[in-house]
C-alpha cells in the first residue's frame, strides 16, 4: 500500500511540473513547426543545508562587501565586470550585456538527424521534457519517426542568455530535448601529462581483471541503486529531532594491497560467492 501511495504522488507531482514550463516555443524543420513547451524532466533531490549562527541557531545572512573599503554595497550601486588580468577589471553595463546576448525567436532549429548514439554522452549537459503545446499530431509524429528509424535531431536553442546545440530524441514515448557541451568545454584528456605516463598492464594483470569483469558482468538496473548518503542523512535528521544521541563512527580505510594478490583475492571471492549461491538454491 505504501508502494502505492508513493508511486501516486510522484505520478501527481510529474504532472504538477509538467504543466510548469519554463519555455514555450516550436521545434522548427524546415518549414514544419512543432509547438512545444520545456519542462523539467529531472528532479534533483539533494539535501540542502543551511548555514547557521552555532551560538543561537539562527540563519547567516551574506552581505555584499567591497575588499577595498569593506563596506556594504547596496544593489543600486552593483555593476558587472571581466577580469582582464589579475586584480584589474573592465566594467560591462546591463545595456552593452543586453546588445550582445543571442536572441531567441522561440525556436528549436533542427539542422540534421543522426543516430542517437553518435552523440557521446560526454558532452551531454541537462536533459529537459518536451511536451506538445496544442494540437499533437505533428509531435506524434515526429516522436514515431524517431522511434521506428533510431534517430535524432541536432539543433541549437537559446535559453536565458546562452545559444546551446541540443539533441532532440524519443523517450518512453515523449520527445526529450539534452543541452550539449561545446567542444572548447570538455577537457581533453589526451592533453593531461600523466595520463600519457601510464604504463600497459601485463597479459597476466590483463586476463585477472577481464576474468573479474566477466564475473561480474550482467543487466544494468538503475533501480539496483539508491542514494544512500541522502537515506543516512534524513535518518540522521530523524534521530536529532527525536533528540536520540547521535555516535559518530570513522569509515575504516580502504586497504592498499598488492595490485596482483587484490586480483588473485577477488576472483577467489567471486568464485566462493557463487557457490555459496549455489548452496542456497
Amino acid at each position: 500500500m505504501k508502494k502505492d501511495a508513493a508511486m501516486k504522488q510522484d505520478a501527481a507531482g510529474a504532472e504538477r511540473s509538467s504543466r510548469r514550463a519554463f519555455w514555450t516555443g516550436a521545434i522548427s524543420i524546415g518549414l514544419v513547426n512543432i509547438p512545444v513547451r520545456l519542462t523539467v524532466l529531472v528532479k534533483d533531490h539533494t539535501i540542502q543545508f543551511h548555514l547557521l549562527h552555532k551560538k543561537d541557531g539562527q540563519p547567516v545572512r551574506y552581505e555584499r562587501v567591497c575588499t577595498r573599503d569593506n563596506e556594504v554595497v547596496p544593489w543600486e550601486e552593483i555593476v558587472r565586470g571581466y577580469e582582464v588580468r589579475e586584480g584589474e577589471f573592465i566594467v560591462l553595463e546591463k545595456e552593452e550585456i543586453d546588445a550582445v546576448r543571442p536572441e531567441s525567436d522561440r525556436r528549436i532549429r533542427i539542422d540534421r538527424f543522426i543516430t542517437v548514439l553518435s552523440v557521446d554522452p560526454v558532452y551531454y549537459d541537462r536533459t529537459y521534457l518536451l511536451l506538445p503545446d496544442g494540437p499533437a499530431d505533428a509531435y506524434a509524429l515526429l516522436r514515431e519517426t524517431f522511434r521506428t528509424m533510431g534517430r535524432a535531431g541536432i539543433g541549437r536553442i537559446t535559453l536565458r542568455t546562452k545559444e546551446y546545440p541540443v539533441l532532440v530524441r524519443e523517450y518512453q514515448d515523449s520527445l526529450i530535448l539534452t543541452t550539449l557541451h561545446y567542444p572548447d568545454e570538455v577537457i581533453d584528456p589526451g592533453q593531461i601529462e600523466v595520463l600519457s605516463a601510464i604504463r600497459i598492464p601485463g597479459k597476466k594483470e590483463l586476463a585477472l581483471a577481464e576474468k573479474i569483469v566477466s564475473d561480474l558482468s550482467g543487466e544494468f538496473e538503475i533501480g539496483d541503486y539508491h542514494d544512500t548518503y541522502r537515506e543516512r542523512i534524513e535518518a540522521l535528521i530523524q534521530s536529532k529531532m527525536a533528540g536520540t544521541t547521535y555516535h559518530v563512527e570513522k569509515p575504516k580505510a580502504a586497504e592498499v594491497r598488492d595490485l596482483m594478490s587484490a586480483l588473485e583475492e577477488t576472483l577467489a571471492q567471486l568464485k566462493a560467492e557463487r557457490a555459496s549461491a549455489k548452496g542456497s538454491e
